[in-house]
């Protein structure tokens, strides 16, 4: 399989809109939640791109997904002392496929939103607003809380092309 023709990844530039969106949206989440850097931390979590995903972390369809492991401390064999660790896992080929056919919305913007939204499933993982384990109707139930969730967090950002994002969006609310 030539992965590279069948999922193009970001060029460097690309990453660096991505890297931007990442930062923004952490702060948007946190000050959305009210987390203190310090709680902020306790969900354990990383975003990586295509490049940096195994072949099972790679689908068709989705923009993202979150993939829960189980993390342990190093040095620690007890159980208690594991915990849950997410990783949205982007992916590039499915943003860029939807860029091309909609040239109205920005990578930056389209980015923030996708990133605003799976960190607040992370969140609410975390604190046990949803289980990571829910029903195929749970799950949709879900999406539309989190989309909603992410529409008022975005709605109120000055970031070009933001506004057409939110109306690519629009159905999931």
């Amino acid at each position: 399989m030539n992965t590279e023709n069948e999922y193009p990844a970001f060029n460097q530039g690309q990453i660096h809109s991505v890297n931007q969106a990442v930062t923004m949206a952490e702060e948007l989440v946190s000050n959305y939640f009210k987390m203190s850097s310090n709680e902020w931390l306790k969900p354990k979590y990383d975003v990586k791109t295509l490049a940096e995903l195994s072949p099972d972390e790679i689908i068709k369809g989705p923009y993202a997904q979150i993939i829960r492991y189980q993390g342990q401390r190093k040095g620690s064999s007890l159980g208690s002392e594991s915990y849950d660790f997410y990783k949205i896992c982007i992916q590039d080929h499915a943003i860029l496929s939807t860029l091309k056919k909609r040239p109205e919305l920005s990578l930056m913007a389209f980015c923030l939103y996708i990133v605003t939204h799976e960190l607040i499933h992370i969140v609410r993982f975390s604190k046990f607003l949803q289980n990571f384990e829910a029903t195929a109707e749970e799950k949709m139930a879900e999406e539309k809380r989190v989309h909603a969730i992410t529409h008022q967090i975005l709605l109120e950002v000055r970031l070009p092309g933001l506004h057409h994002v939110l109306a690519y969006y629009k159905q999931w609310r």
